[in-house]
């Protein structure tokens, strides 16, 4: 039996974030959209949707009115925002990842929800079934499991050496249980040990990279959570400071990781457009099927392997989609 070390990090903080607010036009849809993360880092992803919304024919200011209001990674604020946005009388309430989804639902069990991105909604329990979701969500969703043992898998390609790799995961993230499977097996199968490090806050992350670098890891897994993905630029800095490789979603590379994997999570906040206009045109969310992305995509960054001394094989540049020089 392998051997798994257990870092628990409790500490967490609150971060206010500003958000604009704009007189009410009953005329047009009003759409709200809540963040789990940071305004700032998800910049591309809202302007994503937007572009989605506009490619349908729709007009900001004229035809559609988006309120947002962002956590800023703290998600003890994601019901208060929620409340927040449906006394703004909005037709239909988008987000992203399990703990917005979750804080939607608690607030509103007939107003429409549309996932931008979820980890396996069918598995955590936001919809009863992919084809014929129930109730008040439909959207996107994709394969937690899978695809955090895809990481695993990637890296130890690129690292040949690996044995023992640290899994940085916010418990606060229902979805992470999932991903915690998926990586599991895949360290059992690779024959790595895992440090597995939790992370609730960007608070956390000083101490967790001392203990990963004091407990002998010697590569980086991020978990898909909108938290650490609006730290990514810290953890991906972090990571190299410590002489790490380190794997995260398909954005993780451009944001200084070495490598990032998985579904284009832009496409996904532009394609929850399509959820939105199908809902305001008298459809029910409970009879929308759920769509799962069928492309995933490989991020290498250059410029980061050549700081870490890495040569990355050939045969994984020819298969990457973004190569960073």
């Amino acid at each position: 039996m392998r051997r798994r070390d257990f870092i628990k990090l409790v500490t967490s903080s609150a971060v206010a974030w500003p958000h604009a607010t704009r007189a009410q036009q009953p005329s047009v849809a009003q759409i709200g959209f809540l963040g789990a993360g940071t305004a700032a880092a998800y910049a591309k992803d809202f302007e994503a949707f937007g572009s989605g919304l506009r490619d349908l024919g729709y007009v900001e200011g004229k035809s559609i009115i988006v309120y947002s209001r962002w956590a800023g990674g703290d998600y003890d604020r994601l019901t208060a925002l929620a409340t927040e946005l449906l006394a703004l009388d909005v037709a239909v309430l988008v987000t992203h990842g399990t703990p917005g989804i979750n804080a939607a639902k608690k607030v509103t069990t007939k107003i429409p929800i549309v996932m931008a991105v979820s980890g396996d909604a069918d598995k955590t329990g936001l919809i009863q079934h992919l084809a014929r979701p129930g109730g008040n969500v439909t959207g996107l969703t994709y394969f937690a499991s899978e695809q955090t043992s895809k990481r695993l898998e990637v890296l130890k390609e690129v690292v040949p050496s690996l044995s023992r790799v640290a899994f940085l995961f916010n418990p606060e993230n229902p979805v992470a249980a999932l991903e915690l499977e998926g990586i599991e097996s895949a360290a059992q199968s690779l024959k790595i040990e895992l440090g597995l490090v939790e992370v609730r806050s960007v608070g956390d992350l000083n101490e967790a990279f001392s203990l990963i670098v004091k407990n002998g890891c010697s590569a980086v897994e991020t978990a898909q959570d909108a938290m650490l993905a609006s730290n990514a630029s810290i953890i991906a800095a972090a990571a190299l400071n410590s002489r790490l490789p380190a794997v995260g979603d398909a954005p993780f590379a451009s944001r200084g990781g070495l490598l990032g994997f998985g579904p284009n999570l832009f496409e996904m906040f532009r394609r929850a457009a399509y959820f939105v206009d199908k809902l305001l045109k008298g459809e029910k969310a409970s009879d929308l099927p759920v769509e799962r992305p069928t492309k995933f995509e490989l991020a290498i960054n250059l410029r980061t392997a050549r700081v870490l001394g890495l040569t990355v094989p050939g045969a994984i540049l020819a298969r990457a989609d973004e190569v960073i020089e």
